[in-house]
């Protein structure tokens, strides 16, 4: 997520700007920038790379940075790339066509393209790749038409520019703009992304988060849905986007600037697991086109390309490689097309067969790990096609590959992965899919239906969030177990092994993932007397043999005296009589059901690393992203 700071007030901007950038450093970013009004002019300074590259631009400039240091209102940007690569000519801020305006923008907005069309059209030059230069001259443009209406109040004209602009954006968007016209005013606006307005004592601030401006007050208002502020040094203004007089919630803030950074969790990891809602919303936003295909971000094949595809190795590491199984299962589904996993770091080295009729999907967040990295390189060494799922936009996997799916996630600080592995599930759905529609598999009206089952999940994982304490208070009650195994079927399998996974990563205790059949082939010789187990049952609608054959998993680790903890569908009675702990999630089509049954073990790896007094963002050995083989 992008780092936002807006400041006007009786001591000069640039500082402070400055320095809330520095206290949104944690949130990762890949560029940054500033915009400062002094004396009617407008003046911008951006570069990639971290604030020191910024700041050294700043003491290069003719007049050492002294101009930009004397105006009292402005706004910074720390970015994390979606639109366009990280370059600084992407950084924000993105100035108007006439440089007297400035706009920081995080979020997306889906319908840039045709904004950007209609402007070009208007005769308007673009200097970014980015989505947000489009809402820069919008602004620009509603500006030069209001003030020729009337004359009053500069600020409230920006606002009023600001507000006809949001109503035209669709997306998820917060904006900050200031305007050489009105020095002292700093216009905001939020739609589905986070902003924050930090009441001073005759200044006032604006940000993505409370910790920009802690040090300075902690009188904070959480701005509402579709409403715009203007600050100025003494007032706080709040409207609709139609105009209408609104309020923010006022709150005070009591925590400290280390927790501040956190959203007030006591870990990274649990910030990010709440995060996840909103990660999965992004990844799924403006991904069907008005004529029902879906979009990625980057094609460099065409569609016959994908036609003639007859065969899919998914190749990926860790988390990213378990959410490839569960991919596996969806994209044969859909697609009827082979379809194999791969661990990254075995890939190259068995001799897989390869040819131009293939298809190789990598899975990387960092877009640096460096098995994923010569894996794809063998798979182009041998003619296969290679599309890349990942988090994090001009980093090297994306770049060397054909295709690219972005998950806009944000950055994800935890070193154990959470709505990293969410948002990758989600990007692969949405792969499946285009693949399904290019091939004649499914049509237009068919993917739709599935999207739309799709942008239900976000609001039903923040209904599993919700319901979370019962799953915290069992996970303190297991923090001197030594093993903990899990079972699963069909996608519930991966989800298995990944809740496995979590657990040794985080609470350094024994944990293994089984499929649930195997069992008797094996594994349930290590159960003892109350050893935990993790049962991920299937829903009884959409696969009903595959559910009653968990169930009988179920009863058979409970006859060998295991405690089984059972993640099951809510209203799923069959379930309730063999489980000792019950973790209902609500109903979803079984393909999709993954995206809820993860939540919970999640939570409860957390819960018991965090009991055991463990450093939960940053286990023992364990480094965020793998660049070495």
């Amino acid at each position: 997520m992008c780092g936002i700071v807006g400041f006007v007030g009786a001591r000069p901007a640039l500082g402070i700007v400055l320095d809330g950038l520095r206290r949104l450093e944690y949130r990762g970013y890949d560029s940054a920038g500033v915009a400062i009004v002094d004396g009617g002019e407008l003046l911008v300074r951006k570069r990639a790379g971290k604030l020191a590259n910024l700041e050294k631009a700043l003491a290069g400039s003719p007049d050492g940075g002294a101009a930009m240091a004397a105006g009292m209102s402005g706004i910074g940007h720390t970015r994390w790339a979606t639109h366009g690569g990280p370059t600084d000519r992407n950084a924000h801020p993105h100035r108007s066509a006439d440089g007297r305006v400035a706009v920081i923008h995080n979020g997306i907005i889906e319908n840039f393209a045709r904004l950007r069309a209609e402007l070009e059209a208007a005769g308007i030059e673009f200097t970014s790749d980015t989505d947000t230069e489009v809402a820069a001259h919008l602004l620009a443009a509603e500006l030069a038409v209001l003030r020729t209406q009337e004359s009053g109040d500069q600020g409230e004209v920006l606002a009023e520019a600001m507000r006809r602009v949001c109503r035209r954006l669709e997306g998820a968007f917060t904006l900050l703009a200031i305007d050489a016209d009105a020095p002292g005013v700093v216009v905001g606006a939020r739609r589905n992304s986070p902003l924050v307005v930090g009441r001073g004592q005759g200044e006032n601030y604006l940000a993505s988060d409370v910790s920009a401006f802690i040090e300075h007050t902690r009188e904070a208002i959480e701005l509402g849905q579709d409403q715009v502020v203007k600050i100025t040094a003494d007032e706080i203004v709040v409207t609709t986007f139609d105009g209408q007089p609104a309020q923010g919630k006022d709150y005070h803030v009591d925590w400290d600037a280390a927790a501040a950074e956190k959203g007030g969790y006591d870990w990274f990891m649990l910030k990010e697991i709440a995060e996840q809602p909103q990660a999965v919303a992004d990844t799924l936003r403006g991904r069907l086109s008005e004529t029902g295909e879906i979009i990625l971000d980057e094609v460099r094949l065409t569609d016959q390309d994908l036609r003639d595809v007859d065969k899919i190795f998914i190749v990926a590491c860790g988390t990213a490689y378990h959410s490839g199984l569960v991919a596996k299962y969806a994209i044969e589904h859909w697609t009827r097309i082979p379809c194999e996993v791969e661990l990254a770091s075995e890939f190259r080295y068995r001799d897989p067969v390869l040819d131009r009729s293939t298809l190789v999907v990598v899975i990387s967040q960092s877009g640096e790990t460096m098995d994923t990295l010569m894996a794809l390189r063998h798979a182009r060494e041998q003619k296969a096609r290679v599309l890349a799922i990942c988090n994090t936009n001009g980093s090297t996997i994306p770049r060397e590959s054909d295709a690219v799916l972005y998950t806009h996630g944000g950055p994800e600080i935890a070193v154990a992965s959470t709505k990293a592995f969410l948002t990758q599930l989600a990007a692969c759905y949405l792969v499946g899919l285009h693949l399904a529609q290019v091939r004649g598999i499914k049509f237009a009206d068919e993917v739709g239906a599935i999207v739309a089952q799709l942008q239900t999940m976000p609001a039903a994982i923040a209904q599993v969030l919700s319901t979370m304490e019962p799953v915290r208070e069992l996970a303190r009650s297991l923090v001197d177990v030594n093993t903990i195994l899990f079972i699963g079927r069909h996608v519930g399998y991966p989800v298995a092994l990944e809740g496995a996974l979590k657990l040794k990563e985080l609470a350094y205790i024994h944990a293994e993932g089984f499929a649930a059949g195997e069992l008797k082939h094996g594994p349930i010789a290590v159960i003892d007397e109350g050893t935990p187990v993790v049962c991920v049952v299937p829903s009884p609608k959409g696969r009903s043999l595959l559910h009653d054959k968990v169930v009988s998993n179920i009863q058979e680790v409970r006859a060998r005296g295991a405690r089984t903890i059972v993640i099951a569908e809510e209203g799923d009675e069959a379930v309730r009589p063999y489980a000792d702990h019950l973790v209902e999630v609500p109903a979803a089509p079984t393909l999709l059901a993954p995206l809820l049954t993860t939540v919970p073990l999640q939570v409860f790896a957390c819960e018991v690393a965090s009991a055991r007094g463990l450093d939960v963002d940053q286990p023992r050995n364990l480094a965020k992203s793998v660049t070495v083989e």
